[in-house]
């Protein structure tokens, strides 16, 4: 429409004020830039839309040549996503401005004559609140069974002989089975390497060496499998591990070397060899068996399933229960209440999009009532301010009255993606830039920003060209083996990606392995023993210097974000308030020679000053900015720059 032109962008502050999520009752003010021949006949109104619609107008001055329309309205006493976009009319004509990206919602705006999308601001309760103790903390993800093996503890290696369950000890540096055993038709986790929590306690310095200060721990309580998403009875330490006692003995310690720890907690199913469930008899007063037992509420039990009773995505194992019978809420109440009380900090909801938001809301009640300081983590595997539930209901994950943060799988999937080409830096900029202005701040710095999971593949396999989901049996996985070109490079676009990972607001954290070089497809290959002894030095190291730079510069942990994109190769995020902190990286493989100015991060929530004198922390040049800083970085490669005098 070469008579009218117009420009929005949500993730920018002359547009849009304060940036990103508002507190409810807040006052934001939009701005909406006209200009053309038109733009001197044109009117200009704000739509919002919150179950009802409300429109605005607003005051008119020119600026610049352009004609600014603002508006000033007040953000809903209850919390939500408030949507918006403009109405424009001309002459009787009526054009709206909405948000190009139709699936972030989020950024650059469109003009045109049809409905537009809308631009959305999340609205959270005004008392919400994240547990400070947490933020800008590193943490690191331990799968229980794998990361070491203690010789000190009270582990029990014939723990699981009393229960009649089948298990293969293996030794560490054994493959892990992927196949059946004889006599079975599908492949059981049941092989054990024997981590325990004497392993985990050798191991102190080691995590002390990463910065660690906190410990996501998957399942550890009693259940006939390896990885422990079955579970039998949520008052049991599993005794492959170790006893209740050592569990409490071990947080003790780790809290003494500033080290937290937050448990799994898996809310959705028990396993069926449980004392809950108790399909075999093993147990006595299950629910299975005995239509009496006080456990039979919790499940449903019906013909119109397969196997007679409602499972977990049809897996007749994992036996799926109404999470809203009040038994079994004050059960799990008194579940999270005990494993706090022997140390824990906090806690992570398996697949809590699959938990009811009145769970979730009980779950946090009674958690910050026993410890207000607690963290509540949520597997959200999508954007968690604008998840929908099956029937296109709004989940209220943000709202401030259920989860601290989620596992960050946008980032990761935003991080690949520009690292192997299949988006590029202005693309990574509106993915996490979208996420920056869709959070609320304090649930942005209490989020896990991961690399990988024990539900994905290992990262430096994605890194390496390897497939992702694809569909290949395990032993193809197995099989599957990088290109050499691309194995060589992998690790190289590991150090970009963790070096943005570890300059983010959310709490970086590391997948145990990850940062040893550990390999591996889907599960189980991305849940290999740690490689104790055959670490990749370089990655190691790598890894303790990124952790020293966050750990020893406090602009990392309570600083503002913005980002930049300077060509499609070249991305920046810097983080400003009470110093000041660059990290570029080049992608490319190919020399990139780097000019960048404060106007390059106007998408963010502040925008650097770039001046005074900065230390290149991982070359250790030091280099001068005067309003614009230049730097030259070679191939695959990245720079963390600190502000260490301004000007």
């Amino acid at each position: 429409m070469p008579n009218l032109f117009a420009c929005h962008n949500s993730r920018e502050l002359a547009f849009r004020q304060p940036f990103g999520a508002v507190r409810t009752g807040a006052h934001v003010t939009l701005r909406l830039y006209l200009w053309g021949p038109w733009a001197q006949r044109a009117e200009a109104v704000l739509r919002t839309w919150n179950g009802s619609e409300n429109y605005y107008p607003g005051a008119s001055a020119w600026r610049c040549g352009a004609r600014v329309f603002t508006f000033r309205i007040k953000a809903p006493d209850a919390p939500c996503v408030l949507w918006y976009n403009f109405r424009v009319t001309v002459d009787g004509r009526l054009y709206y401005v909405g948000a190009e990206d139709g699936i972030l919602r989020s950024g650059e705006s469109k003009l045109t004559r049809d409905i537009p999308h809308d631009f959305r601001i999340t609205v959270y309760d005004r008392g919400f609140d994240t547990p400070e103790g947490f933020r800008g903390r590193i943490a690191y993800q331990i799968f229980p069974d794998r990361f070491a093996r203690g010789e000190s503890g009270g582990a029990d290696p014939n723990g699981h002989a009393a229960y009649g369950w089948r298990m293969s000890e293996k030794r560490w540096d054994e493959e892990v089975d992927h196949l059946p055993r004889d006599g079975e038709k599908y492949y059981s986790p049941q092989d054990h390497y024997l981590g325990n929590f004497a392993g985990i306690r050798e191991k102190i310095p080691y995590l002390e060496s990463l910065g660690v200060g906190v410990i996501y721990l998957n399942p550890i309580f009693l259940s006939p499998y390896n990885h422990r998403y079955s579970i039998s009875d949520y008052m049991k330490v599993d005794p492959l591990l170790g006893t209740e006692e050592e569990f409490a003995s071990l947080c003790a310690e780790l809290k003494a070397h500033g080290i937290k720890v937050i448990l799994d907690g898996v809310f959705s199913h028990t396993g069926d060899d449980s004392i809950y469930f108790d399909k075999f008899g093993k147990f006595g007063g299950g629910a299975y068996l005995d239509p009496d037992s006080p456990y039979r509420e919790w499940y449903v039990f019906s013909e119109s399933f397969r196997h007679g009773y409602r499972c977990w995505w049809d897996f007749e194992s994992l036996p799926e229960v109404d999470e809203l019978t009040p038994s079994y809420m004050e059960f799990i109440a008194r579940v999270l209440e005990k494993w706090i009380r022997l140390g824990a900090s906090g806690w992570r909801l398996d697949v809590a999009d699959e938990l009811p938001d009145e769970f979730i809301k009980f779950l946090r009640l009674r958690l910050k009532a026993i410890d207000p300081e607690a963290l509540l983590i949520g597997e959200v595997w999508e954007d968690a301010a604008l998840k929908e539930d099956g029937f296109g209901r709004r989940r209220e994950y943000v709202n401030g009255l259920e989860l601290d943060g989620v596992m960050d799988y946008p980032f990761l999937e935003a991080a690949v993606s520009f690292l192997l080409g299949g988006g590029d830096s202005f693309a990574l900029r509106s993915a996490l830039g979208a996420q920056l202005e869709g959070y609320p701040s304090c649930f942005m710095r209490a989020q896990l920003g991961m690399l990988g999971s024990h539900d994905t593949e290992r990262i430096l396999s994605v890194l390496a060209g390897g497939p992702i989901k694809s569909g290949l049996s395990r032993p193809e996985q197995l099989a599957w083996r990088p290109a050499p070109e691309s194995e060589a490079i992998a690790p190289r676009r590991l150090m970009l990606a963790s070096a943005l990972q570890f300059s983010m607001p959310f709490m970086p954290c590391v997948y145990y392995g990850d940062e040893a070089g550990l390999r591996g497809l889907a599960d189980p290959f991305c849940r290999r023993p740690y490689p104790w002894g055959h670490e990749n030095a370089q990655l190691l190291s790598h890894y303790r210097r990124i952790a020293a730079v966050r750990s020893e510069n406090g602009v990392f942990i309570t600083g503002l974000t913005s980002f930049a994109a300077h060509d499609p190769d070249v991305f920046a995020i810097a983080r400003t308030g009470g110093g000041e902190a660059l990290t570029v990286l080049n992608r490319s493989q190919r020399e990139a020679r780097i000019t960048l100015a404060p106007e390059d991060f106007s998408e963010g929530e502040a925008a650097p000053a770039l001046r005074g004198e900065y230390e290149a922390a991982i070359s250790g040049k030091s280099m001068t900015a005067d309003g614009f800083i230049e730097l030259d970085l070679p191939p695959l490669s990245f720079e963390m720059l600190i502000l260490r005098r301004p000007q």
